[in-house]
């Protein structure tokens, strides 16, 4: 069990379909007695597969297995690479000063190299960061205005146009109905 003031390093490498078209970038995972499963946004309170029941399929339920509490994997990983959906974060290393899973709490100790994730990415053109934590890390590594939720920024990063979103966090302590932030994520290029 990770203990306030203990660093944490990132449990998982990055997951980036070959068609990576879309990138979603959060904080930092919660701490692992949290988790429902071993992938990003874990955590069964947090609403990022609900959210993206919605905007799929227009069911909430889609992704969620409610008599195990935890999310199916299978068709999310299945769903994920047949869109060019990448997942990963915009910390590596972490402090929780406090045993939440907030952002608020969490003291970077080593970002993410966010030049070198969008190098692995080439023919991405879509970021998306869920929260503010992640936009702040995000904004401050390319030296870019932070949208307002709902919104995006463009940019140029080595040639290649990008469009930076930035999403209401899919945190329950975000005070907001999962189906009004579906809302904002529908915006979003995720067809294939």
């Amino acid at each position: 069990m990770e203990k306030a003031g203990e660093s944490e390093c990132h449990p998982w490498q990055p997951f980036l379909p070959a068609n990576t078209r879309i990138l979603f970038l959060g904080s930092f995972p919660p701490a692992r007695k949290r988790w429902c499963m071993d992938f990003f946004y874990p955590n069964f309170t947090n609403d990022f597969w609900r959210i993206m029941g919605i905007c799929l399929y227009d069911d909430k339920q889609y992704f969620v297995d409610e008599e195990a509490r935890t999310f199916r994997l299978d068709i999310i990983k299945d769903e994920l690479i047949r869109r060019g959906v990448g997942l990963y974060d915009t910390a590596t290393e972490v402090i929780r000063t406090r045993h939440t899973a907030s952002d608020k709490d969490l003291e970077v100790v080593v970002p993410t190299d966010l030049t070198a994730l969008l190098r692995q990415v080439p023919q991405c053109q879509t970021v998306v960061t869920t929260g503010q934590k992640a936009t702040e890390l995000f904004t401050q590594h390319f030296s870019l205005r932070q949208p307002r939720v709902g919104e995006c920024e463009e940019w140029n990063f080595e040639g290649r146009h990008l469009r930076l979103y930035r999403m209401p966090s899919s945190s329950r302590a975000y005070p907001m109905k999962v189906e009004r932030k579906a809302e904002y994520y529908k915006c979003l290029p995720l067809a294939p």
